[in-house]
């Protein structure tokens, strides 16, 4: 067993970690696409399940990391107050990223997503755990692990591998909804890519879970 402290990763360690992590996300997510997005509002029931399964995940994938001797340590989000205020201001940039982007998509029916949360059956302190587990989960692989990982190989390829991700396992939300996911996903990999700060990230997503539902 190893016990380097390395931060970077191969193509065949990311996609296995991607696979332990967002398998099955993504795998639901493409079957909604092809299912034609049928109604599945957000609920109490499905956002605990959600929590669940991504600390399984979580655990698996730093047991794993762990083990091929990655500095797991290195993966912890710090939270500063500095950090909460610039992860506000990354909330409002993303947001507007993801506005600019899908205002082309303005007269596009509406989109599952919009369902999903209009008819959502969910309370505040569900919502606040899902959105701080969430937030935490998906920045901390995607930006923390995938994208600071594969930046040996090129930043065009590293940010462009966390994209894919993020969006394919977000398509159950729809076209436009994926557009969305694109742009805040690019203003937090270019965010993360100049400042190597997990922490606002983590923060601004864990805004991000919670707005839609109480906005």
């Amino acid at each position: 067993m190893r016990t380097g402290r390395r931060t970077t990763t191969t193509p065949g360690e990311a996609a296995a970690i991607v696979g332990i992590c967002f398998g099955l996300p993504i795998v639901a997510s493409l079957n909604a696409v092809a299912s034609g997005f049928p109604s599945r509002p957000f609920s109490d029931s499905g956002l605990i399940w959600v929590v669940g399964t991504e600390i399984v995940f979580a655990f698996v994938a730093l047991v794993v990391l762990w083990l091929r001797g990655y500095a797991v340590g290195t993966l912890l989000p710090l939270p500063t107050l500095k950090g909460c205020a610039q992860g506000v201001a990354l909330f409002i940039a993303a947001w507007i990223a993801a506005v600019v982007l899908t205002l082309p998509f303005a007269n596009e029916p509406e989109q599952p997503y919009v369902h999903m949360i209009d008819d959502a059956r969910v309370t505040v302190p569900v919502i606040v755990v899902m959105a701080m587990v969430n937030g935490a989960f998906e920045e901390v692989f995607l930006l923390g692990f995938l994208l600071r990982g594969l930046r040996g190989f090129g930043l065009s390829i590293a940010l462009g591998a966390m994209l894919l991700v993020r969006v394919l396992y977000h398509l159950y939300q729809g076209p436009v909804g994926a557009v969305w996911v694109l742009g805040v996903g690019l203003v937090f990999g270019l965010y993360f890519i100049r400042t190597n700060q997990l922490w606002p990230a983590v923060f601004a997503h864990v805004l991000w879970d919670i707005v839609p539902f109480i906005s």
